[in-house]
């Protein structure tokens, strides 16, 4: 159940090239018998109010998700940053209800079930304008909390200031970070390569 103090739009970020998978959707690699993003979705879709996909090219690759798609609000692969910027736009216009995203890369199948409410526990503990995931001594950034009215500051920053990088931009505000544990597994494990999916299967076994 969602317990968040916040309506919180939840954001898939799959907009990237995936050049160390040998390109394609990462996201759409199988793993345990069914896609990763099916992973991700059955644990992010209980803590948030309503989900989209940031992702380009061609949507109907998507179509058997049953959501809605957007792609970069900013053009050129600008990276997570602009999947932020994407996701808050597409939350102001599409679920005006929600006063917070929350961002999550495609590729992380074993994301937290309390993600949202520890993030939120972290913000507001800290007065914080942001609360990214942390684990084994690693900042998440692209693993956030972010506040739906920021979308005109970042837009400036991206467009203007040329900003792409989520640190970057993230040092002008008050940023809070919520950690977990790396054991049984590294919830924010990432599937960037071949390779990783196999440790992938084996983390399964470890979490069964």
């Amino acid at each position: 159940m969602n317990r968040s103090r916040h309506r919180v739009c939840g954001v898939l970020l799959a907009g990237g090239l995936a050049r160390r998978m040998g390109g394609g959707d990462k996201c759409l690699r199988p793993l345990a018998g069914m896609p990763i993003l099916q992973h991700i979705l059955e644990r992010v879709r209980p803590q948030v109010s309503c989900l989209m996909i940031n992702a380009n090219g061609d949507p109907a690759r998507f179509a058997g998700f049953g959501l809605p798609i957007a792609a970069d609000a900013v053009e050129g692969y600008a990276g997570p940053l602009a999947g932020v910027l994407t996701g808050m736009e597409w939350a102001s216009k599409h679920a005006p209800v929600c006063d917070l995203i929350l961002t999550v890369p495609s590729d992380a199948p074993f994301l937290p079930r309390d993600l949202v409410e520890r993030l939120e526990e972290r913000m507001i503990a800290e007065g914080a304008d942001i609360a990214c995931a942390g684990s084994g001594g690693r900042i998440h950034p692209p693993i956030a909390l972010w506040p739906v009215s920021l979308a005109e500051e970042l837009r400036e920053a991206m467009t203007v200031e040329e900003i792409r990088k989520v640190d970057v931009w993230t040092a002008r505000y008050k940023v809070a970070v919520a950690d977990w544990p790396t054991e049984p597994v590294d919830p924010f494990f990432n599937a960037n390569r071949p390779d990783d999916l196999a440790e992938a299967e084996k983390m399964m076994g470890a979490m069964a």
